[in-house]
């Protein structure tokens, strides 16, 4: 392994990082609040540890990576932008603890949107902007964005796009990495870029409209306001972000494929049908829950409220219009349900993901398909193209480990003093990059109560979803470190 070439790398997405503190400084030179000094010495801080990593290894870099390296820099990568993405609130002062502020920034980068906030409203506009920027940033993935660059390091990134895309099978768009990460920004920005003039165009002012995009199009959730998207009680204002949030839900190569003058690859595409699908059998049956135990008065305000909080849920955005804990039984384990399933591959949300799901299933019926003829041949298939062994056995111990981890960490944090919903509700919440959960930790209620030691143990889980669970655990294996 060398180290030295990884620290290079690490340098220089923290370099890039203190730099991008810039963007909130300004709106809070503009707004004049007290985020100013912190978010000064934490770019200072941050810019100067990535030179000294930069120009102190610079001699070690190297014109390709190793597997394992790709790994350790996606690994080691997230955690120093964590670390270093936490500066900002912990030199604030107003009572933030360093884990705070570092359960803060993590669950921006990682798009889950837990928050330990219980005034929102009170933060300065620098810091609600930089708290709404790393999850731009984390949406689409700090490493993607470093491949980008990488080249003019003299170094290629394809073992870095197989360790950070969320997809079983990485999606090339372009024949070289470089040009692919540049697609897929270009993508991401374009649609950001739509969603702040059609949130303005419906009243809301520049500063929340940017705000919400940034944590739209990357399915993190944060808010501006202490109701969450709820304060601004717009239907059209909800409809809105309910259509951004399913596109940032799909495979970012179909909506390439549509820019680029093909838009039957939506239809064409299997886990695209049916992640739309679930999105809308979902929705009728929380909508007709809702109305024949009257949660709502009339059809129409339960279509509203239920289909946004199961698009928030499934794509893990995070956005709550309703506190969904005083909903009906059935209403919430859909949600429950939700929270597991996910997004599709290739998109900016967390979760199992529904490709995995698909396979799953597919795998389960060829299984019982053979118990009825055991002598036939069968292959498992997605979009026509045969799913080979490899990729079957990777998605099957993917769900393996998700599970057995969510119930070891459950398990632990009721240890901790956590109730058994809270706790069941928290690690769902956090492994599957969502943010509110059930319990104590719901839509009307935030992380802030609880102890440290659960604090650290969500950290983890947070980052176990956001990098696919491998990348994170391969570390603990002895022959990871073995030459």
């Amino acid at each position: 392994m060398r180290w030295g070439f990884i620290l290079y790398i690490v340098g220089s997405l923290l370099f890039f990082l203190g730099f991008s503190m810039l963007l909130p400084l300004v709106f809070g030179i503009y707004y004049g609040d007290n985020s100013i000094a912190p978010l000064l010495k934490a770019a200072g801080w941050t810019v100067s540890a990535g030179v000294l990593l930069f120009v102190g290894f610079r001699k070690q870099r190297e014109t390709s990576i190793r597997q394992r390296e790709g790994m350790a820099i996606v690994a080691l990568g997230w955690t120093a932008v964590g670390l270093f993405g936490a500066l900002p609130f912990y030199l604030a002062g107003d009572g933030w603890s360093f884990v705070d502020a570092f359960f803060e920034s993590v669950s921006g980068f990682t798009t889950t949107g837990a928050s330990i906030l219980t005034d929102v409203e009170a933060m300065p506009a620098g810091l609600l902007m930089w708290r709404s920027f790393i999850q731009w940033l984390g949406g689409m993935g700090i490493i993607v964005l470093s491949i980008a660059i990488l080249p003019f390091l003299g170094v290629g990134g394809m073992q870095l796009y197989k360790a950070e895309v969320p997809s079983p099978v990485p999606d090339k768009l372009k024949p070289r990495i470089r040009e692919t990460a540049k697609v897929l920004w270009k993508v991401y920005a374009l649609f950001s870029l739509a969603e702040v003039l059609l949130l303005m165009l419906g009243g809301m002012r520049f500063f929340d409209a940017l705000c919400h995009a940034f944590t739209t199009m990357p399915t993190g959730g944060f808010s501006t306001q202490n109701a969450s998207f709820a304060q601004f009680d717009s239907l059209y204002l909800d409809g809105v972000v309910m259509f951004f949030m399913i596109l940032a839900g799909i495979n970012f190569s179909l909506h390439y494929q549509m820019l680029r003058g093909r838009p039957l690859a939506f239809w064409r595409d299997g886990e695209c049908r049916f992640f739309l699908a679930v999105v809308m059998v979902l929705a009728v049956l929380v909508t007709w829950d809702l109305y024949r135990f009257s949660v709502y008065s009339s059809l129409g305000q339960a279509l509203r409220y239920g289909a946004f909080q199961v698009v928030s849920i499934l794509t893990t955005t995070g956005y709550a219009t309703a506190d969904y804990e005083r909903w009906p039984a059935m209403s919430q384990l859909i949600l429950l349900a939700c929270m597991f399933l996910g997004a599709s591959a290739g998109s900016t949300g967390g979760g199992m993901k529904c490709l995995r799901i698909m396979l799953c299933f597919k795998y389960c019926y060829k299984e019982m398909f053979l118990l009825v003829h055991p002598r036939a041949v069968t292959t498992i298939k997605i979009g026509g193209r045969s799913v080979s062994e490899d990729i079957m056995r990777s998605v099957l111990g993917f769900l393996a480990l998700y599970v057995a981890l969510f119930g070891l960490s459950a398990i632990v944090l009721a240890g901790l003093g956590v109730d058994f919903v809270t706790a069941f509700g928290a690690v769902a919440a956090t492994i599957g990059n969502i943010g509110p959960g059930f319990g104590s930790v719901g839509p009307a209620e935030n992380y802030a109560h609880l102890p440290y030691a659960a604090k650290w143990l969500l950290i983890w889980c947070m980052l176990l979803g956001r990098l696919e669970i491998f990348t994170v655990l391969i570390f603990l294996m002895p022959e990871f470190w073995r030459k």
